[in-house]
């Protein structure tokens, strides 16, 4: 089978970087004067022609990652640099956010709308969590790694004071304040292995299918990603059914999952089956290689390639664009290259997905027709 695939990407140069809440008229003059400065792309094409023909541009603020300003600040960026879709958290603020942030970006040119998608689950899923601790369980001494290794800047400790009740009166201690940025938290799981205290715990979650319906009836969402483990169809069919008629709202219905070895195939057609009969639009399969890690390194992509090999030598997959994420960065070209899964000549497809600057790395992905 022959695969095309490209790796590209639309920002501002770093010396034009805006930086605030870009909500403020002074900021929103200062991006007026940048776009007049640098330009932004003209774009002709509608998301779903952008999808029809490969050249399809996804920024993923994430499923977890609920901070309105940022979130707002991005949308009217990434609108801006010419984005097909901005995935969010199944969150009323955060859609608003985005929606707001795009219209602020069109307020500024004359741009087509992206389209918005809000990411949901069907079980435990590690998007769908948060850290939590209690900063005064941690000591003052405490070289505070969990701090340093967040790439959210979600985590803040800083001292402070806390008055206790003794026997001879009131007496007041130093302790650590501050925590967990909860809005800020992704659930990328680098904090729970540092900390030499064992002090952070993991809170799950699975957004409420009724909520998401509602949402998705009211609030300007285009499309759906449904993440799922690909073990358990019970789950997935739970959510399909309870998400109802809201579908027939949607252009663009997504399925995230992992590797899952000899029993993907046959889980992806299951998946299916479970969709087709209500199935309103374009699907796509999101194979996720190594969650929410493209930015640790050269060996983060190995296994998003080694799934993208898989995926290219099935026959009996189902109907869908296939979009390779987890793990994608930088060095995923060469490793793609090697393994005769891209060409630069004759580019017929051209699907990327764009992490938020907190993570500091493009993440690409492949598509398959």
């Amino acid at each position: 089978m022959s695969l095309r695939f490209s790796c590209n990407s639309t920002s501002f140069p770093q010396q034009h970087q805006v930086r605030g809440n870009l909500k403020s008229s002074k900021n929103l003059d200062k991006v007026r004067n940048l776009v007049k400065t640098v330009g932004v792309p003209s774009l002709t094409s509608s998301p779903l022609e952008s999808l029809r023909k490969g050249n399809w541009v996804k920024l993923i603020c994430g499923a977890s990652f609920e901070d309105v300003v940022d979130i707002r600040n991005l949308s009217l960026v990434y609108t801006l640099a010419g984005v097909d879709c901005i995935d969010c958290a199944a969150d009323s603020a955060v859609v608003s956010a985005v929606n707001d942030g795009i219209e602020s970006a069109r307020d500024i040119v004359g741009l087509r709308r992206p389209w918005v998608m809000i990411s949901v689950n069907d079980d435990e899923d590690l998007h769908f969590r948060k850290a939590e601790f209690d900063p005064e369980d941690c000591p003052l001494d405490c070289s505070r790694p969990c701090e340093i290794v967040c790439p959210a800047s979600a985590i803040s400790l800083n001292e402070g004071n806390s008055t206790l009740e003794v026997s001879d009166g009131t007496n007041a201690s130093r302790v650590l304040e501050g925590g967990v940025i909860t809005e800020r938290c992704y659930g990328c799981g680098r904090c729970f292995p540092v900390c030499p205290y064992d002090n952070i715990r993991v809170v799950t979650y699975i957004r409420d299918t009724t909520a998401t319906a509602d949402l998705i009836k009211r609030n300007g969402i285009d499309a759906v990603e449904i993440h799922t483990s690909g073990r358990q169809s019970t789950f997935f069919e739970e959510l399909w059914d309870g998400l109802g008629d809201s579908i027939s709202h949607l252009r663009l219905i997504a399925v995230s999952l992992p590797n899952v070895g000899d029993s993907t195939i046959s889980s992806m057609n299951t998946m299916y089956s479970i969709m087709e009969p209500n199935l309103p639009c374009f699907n796509l399969w999101q194979l996720d290689g190594r969650p929410m890690s493209g930015d640790i390194g050269r060996g983060a992509t190995r296994e998003s390639i080694a799934f993208a090999v898989r995926m290219a030598a099935v026959k009996d997959r189902p109907p869908g664009f296939l979009q390779l994420a987890g793990g994608t960065n930088a060095h995923t070209v060469d490793g793609l290259k090697k393994m005769g899964l891209f060409q630069t000549t004759s580019i017929t497809s051209n699907f990327i997905t764009l992490y938020p600057p907190y993570l500091s790395v493009f993440l690409s992905s492949i598509v398959f027709f």
